[in-house]
């Protein structure tokens, strides 16, 4: 029914209980997982009695509509055979029903809550750098047959951790594990222009993972190495907590965080990221928190609404701004170890898409920061930055 690539076959001749794809950029990895999904889909019936499902999971629907359900929708649309296997395709709720009785959904990892609900015969995680460890492992304890992981190697993260440095004895899961490696070259669907581009990377970090899928630590990364850590590891202290607010209108989000030190460690939680909140609203989110007048909000440079903050009894104290200040602020940040939680996941996006502007004729990095992804990463810079300066010149 398909037309298909070397890394279709190794994904489909796998019987390993977890297959983890690390691949390059344009190696046709998602687009064989999803041609295999739709193989099992059209070819087999699913296990009397159990759940018929099979899940794709994304670190969000938006993220979904860009990536898998967008391939799937391809797939679908320029296959006239595949279209005769399909009951139902509901796109308000992205699921898919088939003629043998199986039912292919497209989710988004909302939180670890909604992981425990369900279970499936197969797994499709997408791209999972954008998803955690724990919401990971509540949705793969719940898949019977077979779960496959794809991601770009960008930077190491659970998979090289909690899974190819084990054992089926040696992790979580008690899972049997392989892992595909594939490049560009593994995808004879690219046209010769195509492969050129990618091989042709002149960034040689860049080039070793996305041509070659090392695992890097990509030196383009403004904070390349942050950690997340559970809820529960968050330091949740009354004393000495501050925090930092970037301010959203209609397009962007107002984003906040709570941050708190201890030693050379900065700890920080995720409070908003939403458009068009009031500050009636920011205030009710930081007393929800406990923050009183005394606790200081680092905020972005807006005299009207620091103003209505401060008449609301909040402690809205301006970011420390001027020339060169945006530099300067993350490198203050960089002198600490900065840890920030699971729940936290717009950090987690933010902090993995917020790097160097690269030199167009050289591809490497400029000392200049990108203007976008960075909403989170503002207010964490305010906070930080300001809070330390406040600190020593007081």
């Amino acid at each position: 029914m398909f037309n298909v690539g070397p890394v279709f076959y190794a994904n489909y001749n796998s019987v390993s209980d977890i297959v983890i794809n690390q691949g390059g950029t344009d190696s046709g990895k998602t687009y064989g997982i999803i041609q295999l999904l739709y193989t099992i889909a059209t070819t087999t019936y699913p296990p009397h009695g159990q759940e018929p499902i099979i899940t794709i999971l994304s670190e969000s629907v938006p993220n979904a509509k860009k990536g898998a359900y967008r391939i799937a929708q391809t797939i679908y649309n320029t296959n006239e055979a595949l279209k005769n296997f399909v009951t139902d395709w509901n796109d308000t709720n992205r699921t898919i029903l088939f003629v043998s009785g199986w039912i292919m959904e497209f989710v988004g990892a909302t939180d670890e809550q909604n992981a425990k609900q369900g279970k499936r015969q197969y797994l499709f995680v997408n791209e999972a750098n954008g998803i955690s460890y724990p919401i990971f492992w509540q949705y793969a304890k719940r898949t019977r047959i077979r779960t496959w992981i794809d991601y770009n190697p960008s930077a190491p993260f659970w998979p090289h951790e909690k899974l190819i440095a084990t054992t089926p004895d040696g992790n979580d899961l008690f899972a049997t594990i392989q892992l595909i490696i594939s490049d560009h070259r593994h995808n004879p669907f690219l046209s010769a222009r195509e492969h050129e581009k990618t091989e042709n990377i002149k960034d040689k970090d860049l080039w070793w993972v996305y041509a070659r899928v090392k695992t890097g630590n990509l030196h383009g990364l403004i904070y390349p190495n942050w950690k997340m850590i559970t809820n529960d590891k968050f330091p949740w202290l009354d004393d000495g907590k501050f925090a930092g607010q970037d301010f959203g209108y209609t397009n962007d989000p107002s984003a906040g965080v709570r941050m708190v030190r201890i030693g050379n460690n900065i700890y920080v939680h995720e409070l908003m990221y939403n458009e068009g909140i009031s500050a009636t609203k920011i205030k009710a989110i930081y007393v929800a928190e406990g923050f009183t007048s005394d606790d200081p909000i680092y905020c972005e440079h807006d005299p009207d609404m620091i103003r209505q903050l401060r008449l609301a009894e909040v402690l809205a104290i301006a970011a420390r701004k001027g020339p060169g200040s945006i530099k300067a602020g993350i490198s203050k940040v960089n002198e600490y170890n900065i840890f920030y939680t699971e729940s936290s996941k717009n950090i987690d996006y933010e902090r993995k898409k917020y790097m160097w502007i690269s030199d167009p004729d050289t591809g490497k990095p400029t000392n200049t920061p990108s203007d976008f992804n960075n909403h989170l990463m503002d207010a964490i810079r305010y906070g930080v930055y300001t809070h330390y300066y406040r600190a020593m010149e007081g």
